[in-house]
Order: C-alpha cells, then sequence, then structure tokens
C-alpha cells in the first residue's frame, strides 16, 4: 500500500512539471542568423542559433525546428538531424539562465534570397511524456549572388569583348580630367600612381582620370532557352545551363566596373514575381556592382518578352556597347540587333551552349 502511494505521489509531483515547462517555454530567448547577409554561390557561411534560458527551472531538452532550402546544404554535425533536405532539427539541453551558442555550416548551392528564421520550439520532459510547442520567427535571411566565373574560362568572345573596352578606355582617357584614386593593382599603369596620396595611405595609389567619352557596357541576357517554347517557364532540364549563363553576365559585368568601366544589366525576365522585363542602365562604382548583384540574386528565369521584341524596346538606349547574350539566334534577333546599331550602339552578339532549335 505504501509503495502505490509512493508511486501515486511520485507520478503527481512529476505531472506538475508540465506547468514549469510552459514557463520554462516562455523563459526562452532564441536568436538566429547568417554570419554574413550575402554570399556567392559555392560558398560556405555559417548560421548561427542562440539560445537562452531566462527562467529558474531545467529544461530537459529543446527542439528547434526549421523548414530549410534544398539550395541551402547544412554540413552534418552532431545535436542536428536533417531529413529529406527539407527541414533540420537542433537540440539542445538547457540549465536555469544558461546560454547557448551553436554555429552551423551552411554552403550555398543557387544564388537566390532565402530565410530560415521561422522555426517551431517545442520543449519536453525526460521521458518523453509532456511537451510544449510554439512558433516564432527568427529573421535569419540570406542573399546569395551568382557564382563569378574565372575570367580564363570565360567564351572567348566575352573576354575579347572586355579586353577591347579596357583598351578603348585608355585610348578616350582624358589626362587633365580628374575624378578621385583608388588602391593600385597590377597591370595599371604606373605614369597614373598618385605618389603624393602613395605617400599619405601608405600603400601605392592610382590617380582616376574622367574620359572624354564614357565607356558604358550593357550586358543583355535571353532567358529563353530555344527557339520555340511554349511555356513562359523553363523545365528543369534547362535550370543549370540558365544558371550558368546568369554566372556568365554577371561576370562580365563584374569584371567591367573592376576595370573602372561602367556596366549594365537587361534581360527579358523580371525580378522576384514582378512581370515586368529588367533594364539597368550602365554606371560605375562599388554601390553600383553591389545593385547589379542583388539584381542577379533575385532575376527570375521565367521569360516575359519574346527577346527580339525586347530588344526592340532598348531602341532608345545610344552610344553604349551591347554584349547581347543568347542560346539561339534568328532572323527577328538579328533586326532588332540591326536596329541597335542604327541607334549608334556597338552590338556584339554571343550564342551560348546548351540551347536548342525547339522545345
Amino acid at each position: 500500500m505504501n509503495i502505490l502511494l509512493f508511486c501515486f505521489l511520485a507520478f503527481v509531483l512529476y505531472c506538475a512539471h508540465f506547468p514549469m515547462l510552459s514557463h520554462g517555454l516562455r523563459a526562452l530567448r532564441c536568436k538566429r542568423q547568417f554570419s554574413v547577409s550575402t554570399g556567392y554561390v559555392g560558398q560556405e557561411v555559417h548560421l548561427v542559433e542562440t539560445v537562452g534560458n531566462y527562467g529558474s527551472f531545467i529544461i530537459p531538452w529543446l527542439r528547434l525546428e526549421s523548414r530549410v532550402s534544398p539550395h541551402l546544404r547544412l554540413g552534418n554535425q552532431s545535436n542536428l538531424v536533417i531529413s529529406h533536405d527539407a527541414y533540420f532539427t537542433s537540440l539542445f539541453t538547457l540549465m536555469p539562465h544558461q546560454q547557448i551558442r551553436r554555429t552551423h555550416r551552411v554552403t550555398l548551392l543557387r544564388r537566390g534570397i532565402y530565410d530560415v528564421g521561422s522555426a517551431a520550439l517545442t520543449v519536453g520532459d525526460a521521458l518523453g511524456i509532456f511537451r510544449y510547442t510554439r512558433n516564432q520567427n527568427l529573421s535569419a535571411r540570406i542573399m546569395v549572388y551568382p557564382e563569378l566565373v574565372d575570367e580564363n574560362e570565360l567564351p572567348p568572345l566575352i573576354t575579347q569583348q572586355l579586353g577591347e573596352l579596357s583598351r578603348h578606355k585608355q585610348l578616350i582617357a582624358d589626362p587633365f580630367l580628374i575624378r578621385g584614386i583608388r588602391d593600385y593593382v597590377p597591370g595599371d599603369p604606373v605614369r597614373d600612381i598618385h605618389w603624393p596620396a602613395t605617400a599619405k595611405m601608405g600603400k601605392p595609389q592610382l590617380r582616376l582620370h574622367d574620359d572624354a567619352a564614357r565607356t558604358q557596357l550593357l550586358v543583355v541576357l535571353n532567358v529563353q532557352t530555344q527557339t520555340i517554347q511554349w511555356q513562359d517557364r523553363p523545365g528543369e532540364q534547362t535550370e543549370e545551363i540558365l544558371e550558368h549563363a546568369i554566372s556568365l553576365a554577371a561576370t562580365a559585368c563584374v569584371r567591367s566596373l573592376e576595370r573602372g568601366l561602367a556596366a549594365g544589366f537587361a534581360a527579358n525576365a523580371g525580378l522576384d514575381d514582378s512581370k515586368d522585363t529588367t533594364v539597368i542602365m550602365p554606371m560605375e562604382g562599388i554601390a553600383h556592382t553591389e545593385e547589379l548583384l542583388s539584381v542577379f540574386a533575385r532575376l527570375s528565369t521565367e521569360r516575359r518578352q519574346y527577346f527580339s521584341r525586347f530588344l526592340d524596346s532598348l531602341k532608345g538606349c545610344t552610344d553604349l556597347d551591347i554584349l547581347a547574350l543568347s542560346f539561339y539566334d534568328d532572323e527577328d534577333i538579328q533586326a532588332a540587333l540591326d536596329g541597335l546599331k542604327r541607334q549608334g550602339n556597338r552590338v556584339t552578339f554571343h550564342l551560348l551552349e546548351g540551347g536548342g532549335p525547339s522545345a
């Protein structure tokens, strides 16, 4: 009889732990953030979780569960469970007034904007009889830029175009128009070193000349991969070649900006869910580089307009160096390119690999 009474009292006391768990969940403070706000495809970053128990009760176990995009690959670690590339779960045991900081390795597999901030927090007792759950938005976002191709791996026509633009800029630079200085990099002309600024900064500084006529590159991408494509959205088989084409376009823009040229980007696709096409006119500077990279990260692969019609819409542009990238060529495209040439633009057409004549 005494044993039964003891077991009953023990069970009652154990059940009293459930309200403590509820209170313990309210006393939890969770935060999650990426180590960087932006990154490139292929880069490894860190996702940092900070969990604190600000109550006076032990939390035997805490499960922090979130949905994760398959384009973010988490490294295998202890206390981390990944199921079907869709959910990942972190497990914690927290003493009163204890804080735990945990870092997960994340490899960025595809460009885009990702949010892994929404999480379900579940606490439970040691035997797993009782549990209490609440949802929380931890606001962990990262923007992934496309992978930049090594310049040696760029198609020869694109490399040639960048080289000609650089030489053209050197020819038209006005030695009497100075617009600033920057760090010297190998390959810059020694004659343009700004010696007073070099002495002041402690490292070589280059004098930047303004141009008598600006060299402006506009990279134009056709997201339609086949001459006949009934659907606006490409199939899964063409996604990879489109991603590579976007990487080529991003590389051409970034390398041009690094050379001090003005660069812009246009495509017959929109940003995010926009129904409009994309046109970013050429500009210079670091801020414009970041703007263009964010455009490439947000660029949809869904066609918004046929390429020849999109090129016709650019006929208001003049005095640009236009690099057109397309998976196919036809009479309508060449006619539209001729129209751009008549507007005073210098046009280079590059045929990308991987397209096809029909859907």
